[in-house]
């Protein structure tokens, strides 16, 4: 079953907001336009609580892109973003989510971060996608949104680790730092992973 992931496509990571990934918008209508090609549509949402400990302004005297050892794995501080209920935790307005049959939160634990769809950083707590997809008969993934090189390489990584045939769309996503991305495209590749562009579907 080909299985579509929409990862965080959401307000804070588009332009003008908390976080933004350079040119996120542009990847919105390329994805509303591909989810009928797809047997399965999921979204995830970065679901932040107020005062997480991944945000710069939890910690004193640090700011944001600083790197701290937070319970023992390497954290990047970043600007508070996503928080439970705000605007910017909002889908961008023009996204089509009818198509999703369900929206897995992460990143909901104020103690640790998670950029991967499936698991936190430490890989302590499964979000249950990995059970959900396998009892859905979901075996291709095809992994779009943002951030390319943060939650979407993570996703594609762990996706991998599970086992299951995953795709990169090229062109419906967009990274933080392109440079960091082109390391990550050769990771993705060495392990198995498809990358493609829309067209090519």
């Amino acid at each position: 079953m080909k299985t579509l992931i929409m990862i965080d496509l959401q307000n804070d990571f588009m332009p003008g907001g908390a976080l933004e990934v350079p040119d996120g918008d542009a990847v919105v209508p390329v994805i509303n336009a591909i989810q009928q090609k797809f047997d399965m549509v999921i979204a995830t949402q970065d679901w932040h609580p107020p005062g997480h400990k991944s945000f710069a302004s939890s910690h004193k005297g640090k700011k944001v892109f600083d790197t701290i050892d937070l319970h023992g794995t390497d954290q990047v501080l970043w600007p508070d973003h996503c928080v439970q209920g705000s605007k910017g935790a909002d889908f961008h307005p023009d996204l089509d989510l009818l198509p999703a049959e369900s929206i897995f939160r992460k990143g909901t634990d104020s103690e640790i971060d998670s950029y991967s769809a499936f698991f936190d950083n430490g890989h302590q707590k499964s979000t249950g996608l990995a059970g959900y997809l396998r009892e859905k008969g979901a075996d291709e993934l095809y992994f779009c949104g943002l951030a390319a090189d943060v939650c979407v390489y993570f996703s594609i990584m762990d996706a991998v680790n599970e086992a299951f045939t995953s795709f990169l769309l090229l062109d419906a996503t967009r990274p933080l730092d392109k440079g960091e991305f082109s390391l990550q495209k050769k990771k993705m590749r060495d392990r198995g992973v498809k990358i493609l562009q829309t067209k090519e579907l």
